[in-house]
């Protein structure tokens, strides 16, 4: 699988091997000892080898970590292709914004200002899920 086995590996590897660990749990091809067994065997990895061993006799499927453990792999998150979080942008914006308008306005009641920071989130929150969510959700089922 990997080419170099002992490449040292990060959290962020930890964690999508266990993802896919996970997936392989749900969908019914190890049972609940053999899961937290290979869970602790991720948990204490160190290189791509060790992640490797976990994952030797199940098939690989798309979106595992295994993909991943080959060299070369781009670093880069899932979510790169999918555009801007407008709302990881808007809502720093709006508190800044209403520091502002607190500190510039000579409105007789500009702490109502501060109300918009809730608000705001409530607006950005009530949009759902993003794709990625969505996607994640459906293919866990």
């Amino acid at each position: 699988m990997s080419e170099l086995p002992e490449i040292r590996i990060g959290t962020a590897d930890r964690e999508k091997a266990l993802d896919a660990l996970s997936l392989h749990f749900s969908e019914g091809r190890l049972t609940v000892p053999e899961f937290d067994e290979r869970s602790a065997t991720i948990a204490s990895a160190t290189t791509r080898g060790e992640l490797d061993t976990v994952f030797v006799d199940l098939p690989a499927t798309p979106g595992t970590a295994q993909a991943p453990a080959r060299t070369g792999a781009s670093p880069v998150p899932a979510t790169a292709g999918t555009g801007i979080d407008w709302r990881a942008v808007v809502m720093p914006v709006v508190i800044f914004g209403s520091l502002a308008l607190f500190f510039l306005t000579d409105f007789d009641q500009n702490w109502l200002f501060f109300l918009l920071i809730p608000l705001a989130g409530v607006v950005l929150s009530a949009g759902g899920h993003s794709k990625n969510e969505k996607r994640k959700k459906k293919r866990n089922r």
